[in-house]
């Protein structure tokens, strides 16, 4: 075990219930995450310290970006204007809120999935899918699954993948596997873009929309000015903001979408007046 130290906000079960990931598991001390290969436990040993199972050099080279360590979240949400009440709430309400760097392509799968479903009902259908078709990564006496390749979705087919319990979201992913394997899809190609290309990109694969192109943005690309739009965000829109999108005023709109979603699912907004 390695211990690092982490001193900006830092909440690991905000992070897991935020609506952003949907592989981090709660354990006896301390919590879970797996993106595309790699595997990490990880436990607060105080304030400020963490035990993690992996080597400094795992850590700083990939979970550090992972949990977007080199942004300073504090400072972003002290610059938040006091007139903005609402928002300023949120934000403390949801200190500790990271966005995660994850996949692409598992971003991408999982945000298809996520088309009017529950985050209970997301969770279910992701671990079937890694479960049957994802490749087993062994560490610590436990065996946990990746998320499936393009190659391992196209290999199960239709018929295997609603046994997941995916419905019609099915045919969209099947197409999202056959664009990545044919190359009409290149998710590495589409780090070079620039926001509202990738954007665009990303809905040419069937089935994605503004909403889900959003979200791999955020989370599978750190483009954190894209801020995914759900029900929860067009309440919180219609209700507290008289149907104008807060988000065009402020950078790092993606962070404070991230506050926002949580404060609003969560139901802790209902105490606001």
């Amino acid at each position: 075990m390695t211990t690092v130290t982490i001193r900006d906000d830092f909440d690991l079960a905000k992070i897991a219930a935020s609506g952003q990931c949907f592989r981090a598991v709660p354990e006896e001390e301390g919590w879970r995450f797996v993106t595309g290969r790699r595997l990490l436990h990880i436990r607060q040993k105080s304030a400020h310290r963490y035990l993690v199972d992996c080597s400094r050099y795992i850590w700083q080279r990939h979970w550090m970006p992972y949990f977007d360590l080199g942004r300073d979240y504090r400072a972003i949400r002290a610059a938040l204007p006091p007139e903005d009440a609402y928002l300023c709430a949120a934000a403390r309400y949801g200190a500790g809120i990271r966005i995660l760097r994850q996949d692409p392509w598992e971003m991408l799968g999982t945000f298809i999935i996520s088309q009017r479903k529950n985050i209970p009902a997301i969770r279910h259908c992701v671990e079937a899918l890694c479960q049957r078709y994802g490749e087993p990564l062994a560490a610590g006496g436990e065996t946990v699954h990746a998320f499936p390749t393009p190659d391992a979705l196209l290999a199960a087919g239709e018929t295997g993948l609603r046994e997941c319990s995916l419905g019609y979201r099915t045919g969209y992913l099947l197409d999202a596997a056959r664009r990545v394997k044919d190359g009409r899809l290149s998710l590495t190609g589409l780090e070079q873009l620039p926001d509202e290309e990738l954007l665009q990109a990303l809905c040419q694969v069937y089935g994605v929309g503004k909403k889900v192109a959003d979200c791999v943005a955020l989370f599978g690309y750190g483009r954190v000015n894209c801020a995914p739009v759900d029900v929860w965000i067009q309440r919180v829109i219609q209700q507290r903001y008289g149907g104008v999108s807060p988000f065009p005023r402020y950078g790092n709109a993606g962070i404070l979408q991230q506050y926002l979603f949580h404060y609003a699912q969560t139901g802790a907004d209902s105490r606001e007046p």
